[in-house]
């Protein structure tokens, strides 16, 4: 146990930040309160997130920002009202349940509208409550911010950490939840080894164990079904994933089994790995647009290649990393396939379809009560059946500038 408790301090020292306050998010909050005042608008400018919890990665760059208007725009369009706010700044749209702005810069900054709700009735959207949710973590949490940070860094690492559609993995207020429910990162992994698909958590208790029956279905069909504390007629975890769940728990049980860093050391590509093990590899751009939706289409076109090339030569392994392109990778079983495949025709007894079969095929022949026939391949290496793969428009409507290689 103090192996385990020895690697965790070194782990944490290593992802806590050396500073808490940036300099840098203090001058942009100025320059936002100035051009509020300008524009006589009543709204207050707060840091949100894992910023404002002080659950940041030392790494980590990205920073919310919030704009808590007044209750009297409550009826308003809050999104527009932020536009003319961030009109000095080169801020870009992004388009959601209410829409949002990022600026990039040495700092990646999300800068979203918010009412500034005093209870619950007084939210028009989900966002409204994410300053709700920052107080409590800072509430409740208060002596678990390494623990925090290091489930954050397990589930980036194993590569499930994000709500985003494409992930469907942990956001980081659901890991913020479940580390201050079981009383640390430690526990956290320990009581995950008996979780069951759609098992229940409710810090409050506020459903009295009848939460699948409170909730309407639609919000509990995800692997863990976690309460949001300040908001319990949410499941915080809706997005979570049921495979994601159980590659959490089989990732937690191997750090338990044998502890290393390597859990919390994110690994990049190895190309010559990947290499040796006979991979093809697919790149590509994503489109333009909301990353939770353009990731969702990348991904749609992996798992529409992986399912195609593990059909004729099986799959080893496949997977997918983004970072500024979108890079897929497949290891096949075969690396080689025979010149001709079996072509099932109709049953013997479909005498009209049959008939059609023999004439198009000279060496069809019965097999099981069914025609079959030879036919030659069009490719029996993966390079060029893969880039067959890619060239219907399916892949191109969601990917874009796509290369196909051996790795």
């Amino acid at each position: 146990m103090k192996k385990i408790s020895d690697l965790l301090k070194k782990v944490s020292d290593q992802l806590r930040p050396t500073i808490t306050k940036i300099p840098e998010v203090a001058d942009f909050i100025t320059k936002i309160n100035a051009s509020i005042k300008k524009n006589r608008i009543k709204a207050i400018t707060i840091p949100g997130g894992s910023y404002a919890k002080q659950t940041f990665l030392k790494e980590d760059h990205d920073i919310d920002i919030f704009i808590a208007f007044d209750l009297q725009y409550k009826d308003q369009d809050i999104s527009s009202l932020l536009r003319t706010i961030l009109k000095p700044f080169n801020a870009v749209l992004i388009h959601g349940s209410r829409d949002y702005y990022q600026i990039r810069g040495k700092y990646y900054f999300e800068i979203i509208p918010v009412l500034a709700i005093k209870k619950p009735s007084d939210a028009k959207n989900v966002t409204d409550f994410s300053l709700k949710h920052v107080a409590w973590v800072n509430t409740n949490g208060k002596k678990l911010k390494d623990d925090i940070r290091l489930a954050k860094k397990f589930c980036k690492t194993a590569r499930i950490y994000g709500a985003e559609s494409y992930i469907s993995g942990f956001s980081g207020h659901v890991l913020d939840i479940l580390v201050i429910f079981y009383g640390g990162f430690l526990p956290l992994l320990k009581a995950s080894l008996s979780w069951k698909p759609q098992k229940v958590i409710d810090y409050n208790n506020r459903h009295k164990g009848r939460a699948l029956f409170h909730l309407n279905k639609s919000k509990t069909q995800s692997g863990l079904i976690v309460i949001d504390p300040v908001q319990p007629d949410r499941n915080a975890a809706a997005a979570l994933s049921t495979e994601n769940m159980m590659k959490f728990q089989e990732t937690a049980k191997s750090f338990l089994k044998r502890p290393s860093k390597e859990f919390f050391e994110e690994k990049k590509i190895d190309m010559k790995e990947l290499r040796r093990k006979g991979a093809v590899v697919v790149t590509g751009q994503t489109l333009e647009g909301k990353r939770d939706v353009v990731g969702a289409k990348a991904v749609k076109v992996f798992e529409h290649i992986k399912k195609t090339i593990d059909g004729e030569f099986g799959i080893k392994d496949a997977g997918w990393i983004w970072d500024g392109e979108f890079i897929m990778w497949f290891i096949p079983k075969k690396k080689m396939l025979s010149e001709y495949q079996e072509h099932a025709g109709p049953p013997v007894d479909k005498e009209k379809f049959a008939e059609m079969f023999r004439k198009k095929y000279k060496n069809a022949m019965l097999k099981k009560g069914r025609w079959v026939a030879q036919v030659k391949r069009r490719h029996t290496e993966i390079l060029p059946f893969t880039r067959e793969i890619v060239m219907p428009p399916y892949v191109k409507e969601r990917l874009k500038k796509i290369r196909i290689r051996h790795a």
